[in-house]
């Protein structure tokens, strides 16, 4: 026996209709804003990565799945989205679309590193980027379409952490000060971070070993080497959450894992979820499309892991987006089969799930295979409903049994 390959799994039903429920929910809300879908490739250049998400971090050091094609390009599967999407900015034409641009994404991702429960080597994100705005109003925008798009999923008590990374000049200063802090305190870094300590201090601060937590605590906040104008997008960004009463937390210690994030950094989280309470996150992206060599296109955007999101899903929400069978059609013999297939068709035209019970034995098995299936309802069909224009509804959930014409039932069932 062939199994799947580690780290990646197979998503089969009735799971997969969750799935599909939940992109749904996201494409709704997605367009609601405005927000249209692009479809970037699995496959990127090695170089894309390298340049936007940094060639020291972790995810393009360690996690990444690199490989050389038959003519020795270096190639790699995309273990985020946001880096394809200013890729595909630059060489298509979106970049002569009207600004701003709303784009939404979702999509497999693949990222080398140890399974465990809701992370898989090959994962699937849904994501929403916001390019050609630099104001505050964008990053509201953005935030509010999270939070909404959350709560249309039946999540409650949620509350944003945000916090501001500055940009190059504000960071300069900081930059210094962070690595004499921890520099003084090296010997109680983990490994990891004593790397980081030379290549980039402000990884730092995004560390979640146990040990590195009370450094963290106490290190500089980037608040106080804030250069005016990112002080005022931040402060007018926490002016416009409070309007759209959208709660929210300042957290110094703030900075996400990749190297393009400037300014706003975000994450969500629910109070509802416990100690594992964070559900995506996200950030403005000032320099991310002309590092990549194109135009200045200040950009934000957020990105969620939707392994772990259909895993703790409200339980409510799973009930009411179950896949329901409405009516299981089932022939008396053989005979009656074709009839079904018509009724079938008369009852899903009227946007009903209908299923024809196809293995020919016999009446019994029919409602046992409805009752296994949770239908709601089983319309049996025998040679005397054929004759009398007529069918046998029965309703699962109670036993209750009632004939009636199928004119009258087609008209009545809305």
């Amino acid at each position: 026996m062939i199994n799947s390959v580690k780290g990646t799994r197979d998503i089969i039903p009735p799971f997969s209709y969750i799935w599909n429920r939940t992109e749904e929910i996201a494409i709704k809300t997605f367009s609601s804003y405005g927000y249209l879908e692009i479809r970037t490739p699995i496959l990127e250049h090695l170089e894309l990565f390298q340049r936007s998400i940094g060639e020291d971090t972790e995810i393009v050091n360690k996690e990444m799945y690199v490989f050389k094609d038959r003519k020795g390009r270096d190639l790699a599967l995309r273990p985020e989205g946001t880096a394809p999407v200013a890729r595909a900015y630059l060489s298509t034409e979106l970049k002569n679309q009207l600004h701003p641009l709303r784009l939404f994404y979702i999509g497999p991702m693949f990222r080398y590193e140890r399974p465990q429960k809701g992370r898989y080597r090959q994962f699937y994100q849904i994501g929403a980027e916001l390019l050609g705005l630099e104001n505050p109003e964008a990053d509201g925008e953005m935030l509010e379409v999270l939070i909404v798009f959350l709560k249309n999923l039946g999540f409650k008590e949620l509350e944003i952490l945000i916090n501001s990374v500055g940009c190059d000049l504000c960071r300069k200063d900081y930059v210094v000060e962070l690595k004499d802090y921890f520099e003084k305190r090296a010997s109680q870094l983990c490994e990891n971070c004593k790397d980081r300590l030379d290549k980039n201090p402000l990884r730092i601060l995004d560390c979640k070993e146990e040990k590195c937590q009370p450094l963290k605590e106490k290190a500089p906040s980037i608040s106080n080497f804030l250069c005016p104008d990112c002080k005022r997008h931040f402060e007018e960004t926490l002016k416009l959450l409070e309007k759209l009463s959208i709660p929210f937390n300042i957290n110094k210690n703030l900075v996400r894992g990749l190297d393009y994030y400037t300014r706003t950094v975000f994450e969500v989280v629910s109070k509802e979820l416990g100690a594992q309470n964070a559900l995506c996150g996200g950030g403005r992206y000032n320099k991310l499309i002309s590092d990549l060599g194109g135009p200045p296109v200040p950009g934000i955007g957020f990105a969620i892991g939707e392994d772990r999101l259909i895993e703790i899903l409200p339980e409510k929400f799973i009930e009411e987006n179950s896949f329901k069978v409405d009516y299981f059609l089932i022939p008396v013999s053989q005979n009656e089969t074709s009839f079904c297939f018509h009724i079938a068709q008369a009852i899903r035209k009227k946007g009903f799930v209908a299923i024809t019970f196809l293995e020919g034995k016999g009446l019994k098995k029919g409602l046992k295979d409805a009752s296994s299936l949770k239908a709601k309802n089983s319309i049996i069909i025998g040679e005397e409903e054929i004759k009398s224009g007529t069918l046998t509804i029965k309703e699962m959930a109670t036993g209750f049994q009632k004939t009636v014409p199928i004119q009258e039932f087609l008209e009545g069932i809305k």
